[in-house]
């Protein structure tokens, strides 16, 4: 069974940084898309961050300049490495992969395979 499995978020000051692991669990699957959602309290679901396994990058405006995705195709792991954060970056944040190809970045969370079960970031003093 392929499971998505998130870690490193926390508790961070405003300023800090944070970098957030997704690692595949099971085998026999390769991802074409990798992404990062978060969902703060009372707010919907948004995306973050996207990646191909071409290595195409996206990113929502609110994190640009900051917030860095990566991908191993390899392993099937993604990365988010989060820097100057503030305290409205605090979420729970979920990693999605789609096992398909796909000709643009921008696909409906839907179209996401496999979520992991979310990780907590707080920016707080």
């Amino acid at each position: 069974q392929v499971q998505l499995v998130e870690s490193g978020g926390g508790l961070v000051q405003p300023g800090g940084s944070l970098r957030l692991s997704c690692v595949t669990s099971g085998s026999g699957v390769s991802f074409g898309v990798m992404a990062w959602y978060r969902q703060a309290p009372g707010k919907q679901r948004e995306v973050v961050a996207r990646i191909s396994s071409g290595g195409l990058k996206d990113y929502a405006d609110f994190v640009k300049g900051r917030f860095t995705i990566s991908m191993d195709n390899a392993k099937n792991t993604a990365l988010l490495q989060m820097d100057s954060l503030e305290p409205e970056d605090t979420a729970v944040y979920y990693c999605a992969g789609s096992t398909r190809r796909w000709p643009s970045l921008r696909i409906r969370a839907s179209h996401y395979d496999y979520w992991g079960q979310g990780n907590q970031v707080t920016v707080s003093s």
